[in-house]
Order: structure tokens, then C-alpha cells, then sequence
């Protein structure tokens, strides 16, 4: 029979193993979702950048160079909206508890802009910006159809 001075010492050895393995998980958990993470921000970028790419040809070819630099004009202000917003995710709870307001501020000084200078146009400078959009459309479509 074990004494009892060697019961809580068990006890402490079982406990200590325990929390050990749970740090362990977490970590190894954590580091899996944050390469999910940082592969979802890739493939966002990618497919926007394609979405851009073949939106801005064909803008050129059916409504000519002038609308299409409004168009990609809104789409660059968009990917960087896009890089913001993920900034902004990267710090959340490391840094801050709160998004910033930078990126509002960005898609009201394009669209004032654009209202403000006789060369550019609001409507192809709005859904060149909103070109993120089809890309999370694209990318919940494609994860959608995986599931299934």
C-alpha cells in the first residue's frame, strides 16, 4: 500500500501531464488555424486578382480604356481595402479589440473622388471596389460545392 505522502505527489505528477498535453493541442490547433487562415487570405488575394484581371479586359473591350480605368482604379482600392481589413483581423486580440475605421475612410475618399473629378466615373469606380465581393462570392461558392 503507497503512503500518503506519495498519493498527492501522484496526483500532482497526473495533473501537471494532463495540462501538458492540453497546451500542447491547443498549440498545435491554433498553428493549424492559423495556416488555414493565412491560406484563405492567399486564395482571397489570388481570386481577386483574377476576377480583376479578366473583369478589366473585358471592360476595355465592350466600354474602352477610359471606363476600364475606372474600373480598375475602384478594383486596386478594393484589393487594398481587402489587405486592410485583413490587417485589422491579424491584430484583433493580439493588439486591439476593435477594428479600425481606415477602410471606411478609404472607400469614402474614392467615391468622393470620383463624384469631384470631371475624368472619372462612380459607377465603374464603385463595382471595380466591390470586386472583392465577387471573390468571396467565388470562394464560398467553391467551399460550398466541396461540402456537398
Amino acid at each position: 500500500m503507497k503512503s500518503t505522502d506519495e498519493t498527492p505527489q501522484l496526483t500532482e505528477l497526473l495533473v501537471n501531464e494532463a495540462t501538458t498535453l492540453d497546451e500542447s493541442s491547443v498549440t498545435q490547433s491554433s498553428e493549424n488555424s492559423m495556416g488555414e487562415y493565412q491560406q484563405l487570405k492567399q486564395e482571397l488575394y489570388l481570386i481577386t486578382l483574377a476576377i480583376t484581371a479578366v473583369a478589366f479586359a473585358a471592360v476595355v473591350y465592350f466600354y474602352g480604356l477610359r471606363v476600364a480605368g475606372n474600373y480598375l482604379l475602384g478594383a486596386v482600392t478594393g484589393v487594398v481595402y481587402l489587405r486592410l481589413l485583413a490587417r485589422d483581423v491579424d491584430r484583433l486580440g493580439t493588439e486591439t479589440m476593435k477594428l479600425s475605421l481606415n477602410r471606411q475612410a478609404l472607400v469614402v475618399v474614392l467615391m468622393l473622388v470620383a463624384a469631384k473629378w470631371n475624368q472619372l466615373q462612380i459607377l465603374p469606380v464603385f463595382l471595380g471596389f466591390l470586386t472583392y465581393k465577387a471573390a468571396l462570392l467565388v470562394y464560398l461558392v467553391r467551399i460550398l460545392s466541396i461540402a456537398d
